[in-house]
């Protein structure tokens, strides 16, 4: 017998929740073979087998929350599974008594059992495996966009069974564009006896609500303020950007320009890099840029290692790959762990101006916005439509004083309207 235990994940980590057995009791596991989808603070792990043979027991159900090492499924090892060996049994009963009938298999039953076959076979990733069975979807029929295959939670969720009937009656008819499902609504009322929707809070959720409101409480958080005029980034990316992609295969993009501005800055006012420790302030000499990205699980921040050593297309070149796990919950916990500031574009949903929240336990957090045109006064005589981003820094008024924040959004403001001494001193 061996025991499947939940593994060490992070420091930070000491618990998770079950999202979802990938196995159920009498499957035959393979060596390696992933059993369990783990629910953690910040990602989605699935836990391994490391014992071939049958399971036999679980420990734990969906939504339970577990401990690091603690045992949450049985092993035997060899043999086959229980399925298998009550067929054997059968099988005997069978030869040494042919006078007995067997209740038939009904058509429904046999139908569900190749469906689960099916399903089992399917490559996906485990939120679509959950979602599907929730949605009482079989996994099989999903078209996936994947091109290696691997039906994902988008897939699931843009599955339309009676669309997707109509389409298979009618094979010579284009599909039209699929829309995104609506979940159903499960009914509830409230006091007032109108209808309202209880949704359980994802452990994710729950922990980037725990931390928001640690931050407010344990830190003296303080905003402030600038403009850019993103003229001179806008003409220069439209210069470079065909002869940027044909060199490095990558787009080059707004991101890259801030991040290179925030790392030097950041040596300019090295406050805003450091950590407070109890008593004691820990002064970091690397720059690691965290770069929030929004999924449906909710907020991550995955991390940009060594930002000062890297050149725009390797920065630009992370950004598309970190963002692409974040949206296929790829994203490890190595991906997560270690920033020294995050930088938050509330832009890309169209927010003119914000008040970022820190993510602790760092000191800064840059929000950049939305670009809009605005008249700029050139000089005394002249007006120009220019344009123009807000940026707002949040700090912790603990170990950063007001100098040093004005100092900082002055320097990010001062190189992004003048993006070549950035791209070309890289």
């Amino acid at each position: 017998m061996a025991e499947i235990k939940v593994p060490e994940l992070a420091e930070t980590i000491s618990e998770g929740t079950i999202a979802q057995w990938l196995k159920k009791p009498g499957d035959y596991v393979s060596k390696g073979e992933y059993v369990v989808e783990l629910e953690t603070d910040k990602v989605n792990v699935e836990i391994i087998s490391e014992q071939e043979g049958t399971l036999t027991e679980l420990k734990a159900n969906e939504g339970d929350t577990v401990q690091v090492g603690e045992t949450i499924a049985i092993v035997s090892e060899g043999g086959s599974s229980v399925v298998e060996t009550e067929q054997v049994s059968e099988n005997s009963s069978k030869d040494q008594n042919e006078l007995k009938t067997e209740a038939p298999v009904s058509e429904k039953q046999e139908s569900e059992s190749l469906q689960t076959k099916k399903s089992e076979r399917v490559i996906a990733s485990p939120a679509a495996r959950k979602l599907a069975r929730e949605k009482g979807i079989d996994l099989s029929e999903i078209p996936a966009v994947d091109p290696l295959g691997r039906v994902r939670k988008q897939d699931v969720t843009n599955y339309d069974p009676e669309k997707a009937k109509q389409a298979a009656s009618t094979p010579n008819q284009a599909p039209k564009p699929e829309t995104q499902a609506k979940p159903a609504v499960q009914g509830s009322v409230a006091e007032n006896g109108k209808p309202v929707e209880v949704v359980k809070m994802s452990r994710r959720r729950q922990t980037i609500a725990n931390r928001l409101v640690e931050v407010q409480q344990n830190a003296a958080m303080l905003t402030t303020f600038n403009e850019v005029d993103m003229t001179a980034v806008m003409d220069l990316r439209k210069r470079w950007k065909d002869r940027f992609y044909e060199e490095n295969d990558v787009r080059l993009g707004f991101m890259s320009f801030f991040t290179k501005a925030v790392v030097a800055a950041l040596k300019k006012t090295p406050y805003l890099n450091a950590e407070i420790q109890g008593n004691e302030i820990l002064m970091k000499k690397y720059y690691d840029i965290g770069v929030a990205v929004s999924t449906d699980e909710g907020l991550v921040v995955p991390v940009i290692r060594d930002a000062d050593r890297k050149n725009f297309s390797e920065i630009e070149g992370n950004l598309v790959e970190l963002a692409e796990k974040a949206r296929t919950n790829k994203l490890s916990l190595a991906d997560l762990q270690g920033g020294t500031f995050t930088i938050t574009n509330g832009g890309v949903f169209g927010s003119l101006l914000s008040t970022p929240i820190l993510n602790g336990p760092q000191v800064g957090i840059l929000g950049m916005h939305t670009i809009q045109l605005r008249p700029v006064a050139i000089d005394k005589d002249r007006m120009e439509n220019r344009p123009m981003m807000y940026i707002a820094l949040s700090y912790d008024h603990r170990i950063v004083d007001g100098k040093e924040a004005v100092t900082f959004l002055k320097k990010v403001k001062e190189l992004i309207e003048d993006p070549e001494s950035l791209l070309f001193g890289s």
